[in-house]
């Protein structure tokens, strides 16, 4: 489920376009966060590539107090070895952060074309590819309005969701097309006049002249470049953007666009045998999957890259998720895989708002708790309220839950206050249930290297990487009960906070989530050391 921020997000008219309950544990509690804690000074680089594992109270910085926990509990102390599945898009499995964390089938025959251990995956010794060789894909309910079957029982649903979706991004590809018209123009006039291709805004404030090209490009430069360092940054940005919109146009709201070429019926789950074991990324930018699993488990202390939550762990690769909606049966297969080969944590960082067949992925939901697995799964990047909107997988079913295995993970911002929650982020009393950092997260990304990304996406792994340790170090605790300790003991938050983009709209922070609290692993292992 990918965070779209876009820099402009309904069709913009500017002035150039016209015509145009706390566990009392230790540590940390409700009481001791107080004003004090607001952080006095800028966030570090080296603080917001780690700030997830920070400590509120030591650092001023809503982390998970992971590095106190390291150091104060789990010093010299090993472990279990935890296997966590990744249900997401490809993974580099020979990334030099995550290359000796990988899963491999110990009853399978790496290449030799056999299912060796007759779970009806050929050579899957990493993990299995639900996709085949493809990743662009529409969304639901475009594919259901491409199969034409006018009494489809959710066709007027997906056929009002597609014409809001597919006016609103065509509009939104109308305005960047012009924006980007107009800064080239800007850019011109500007870069001729100061013979550099690249300037500052200093250098842009230098310019005196009345020539009056050059003044609407310097206003439009002004106008566009609030917030921004440079135009260059600016111009990223809105390409970042472009790539967003033109997704949705050429790929999720085309309806004669074919993305699957596994060979399956994709309305048949007992079509199964589909897709192939390279795990691996199949696009250049896909990348998620791959930052995901850095996020949970990625090398600690090898002196490279990034820290994972966890350690001991291994994780299983399994490429289900596509650029646009996943595909119900994959992803009841995919719970369904991981849970018939030994994982007991899986990470869903993926989501929809429109499904044709639910039951399945539930049916999946309540395999996984019957086998004492916990599943970890992003809230979501629309600012929605999931008690209102809903969304997709989800162990909900006629406003009751029907698995007691299904934790979600809500976003938060590195500053403590009153823009701690994500803007982006999903949240609700009833359908979520905790929050943990998600925006600004740095990570592994495909060809050793790295970056920082938002959204809910990345606080369910850094929840997943908790889990993993609480599994590790005590194996006897069912799923239901880890969920209960992560819910139970994290840190209440005594503040109101903005929720989404209206700086109007403020909330107390309790009731964003059914626990009110934020994910802290130092008193999870306190808690879960006194659970039987």
């Amino acid at each position: 489920m990918k965070a779209l921020k876009l820099v402009f997000a309904t069709a913009l008219i500017t002035p150039f376009l016209v015509g145009c309950g706390s566990a009392r544990v230790s540590g940390i509690s409700m009481e001791k966060v107080t004003q004090s804690y607001y952080k006095k000074s800028p966030i570090t680089e080296k603080e917001e590539h780690h700030w997830g594992h920070l400590d509120l109270l030591t650092d001023t910085i809503p982390g998970m107090s992971v590095d106190r926990a390291y150091k104060e509990l789990l010093e010299n102390q090993q472990g279990k070895t935890t296997v966590v599945a990744v249900i997401d898009s490809g993974m580099d499995i020979d990334h030099e952060d995550l290359n000796d964390v990988i899963w491999t089938n110990p009853n399978e025959i790496p290449n030799n074309g056999i299912d060796d251990d007759n779970n009806g995956y050929v050579d899957d010794i990493h993990g299995w590819n639900f996709l085949g060789d493809t990743y662009n894909e529409q969304f639901e309910y475009t594919r259901v309005l491409a199969k034409g079957d006018t009494t489809h029982p959710q066709y007027a649903e997906a056929e009002a969701k597609y014409e809001e979706e597919f006016k609103k991004y065509s509009n939104l590809k109308d305005t960047y097309d012009k924006i980007t018209a107009q800064l080239l123009t800007a850019d011109y006039y500007l870069s001729t006049h100061l013979k550099k291709s690249t300037y500052s805004k200093a250098d842009i404030d230098s310019i005196s002249t009345n020539n009056q090209s050059l003044l609407t490009a310097i206003e439009i430069v002004k106008y566009y470049t609030v917030g921004y360092d440079s135009l260059s940054d600016f111009k990223e940005a809105i390409k970042n953007d472009l790539v967003l919109i033109n997704d949705h146009l050429d790929y999720h709201l085309n309806k004669d666009f074919h993305g699957r070429t596994t060979g399956d019926n994709p309305d048949d789950l007992s079509d199964v045998g589909y897709g192939d074991n390279n795990v691996k990324p199949h696009d250049s930018e896909e990348t998620h999957g791959t930052h995901v699993a850095g996020i949970i488990a990625a090398e600690r202390n090898n002196q490279i890259g990034v820290d994972g939550v966890a350690n001991n762990v291994q994780l299983m690769a399994i490429r289900s998720t596509p650029n646009g909606d996943e595909y119900d049966k994959d992803v009841a297969l995919a719970i369904r895989y991981a849970v018939d080969n030994g994982a007991k944590i899986i990470n869903g960082s993926f989501g929809k708002y429109f499904s044709t067949h639910s039951e399945w992925v539930t049916d999946a939901i309540i395999y996984a708790a019957q086998h004492d697995v916990l599943l970890v799964i992003s809230a979501g990047n629309e600012a929605y309220d999931l008690d209102v909107t809903a969304s997709f997988p989800s162990d909900v079913v006629n406003g009751k839950e029907i698995s007691n295995n299904f934790l979600v993970v809500g976003a938060l911002n590195p500053t403590y206050g009153t823009k701690v929650v994500a803007d982006y982020s999903n949240y609700g009393q009833q359908n979520v249930d905790v929050f943990a950092p998600g925006s600004e997260i740095y990570s592994t990304i495909p060809n050793n290297a790295y970056k920082s990304e938002n959204g809910t996406s990345m606080a369910a792994p850094a929840v997943a990487g908790v889990a993993a340790l609480i599994r590790s170090h005590y194996p006897h605790l069912s799923a239901s009960q880890v969920k209960q300790i992560i819910m139970e003991s994290g840190v209440a938050l005594p503040l109101e906070v903005q929720v989404g983009k209206d700086a109007t709209y403020i909330q107390a922070f309790q009731k964003l989530s059914k626990s009110g609290h934020i994910v802290n692993l130092y008193n999870a292992l306190l808690m879960a050391s006194k659970m039987k």
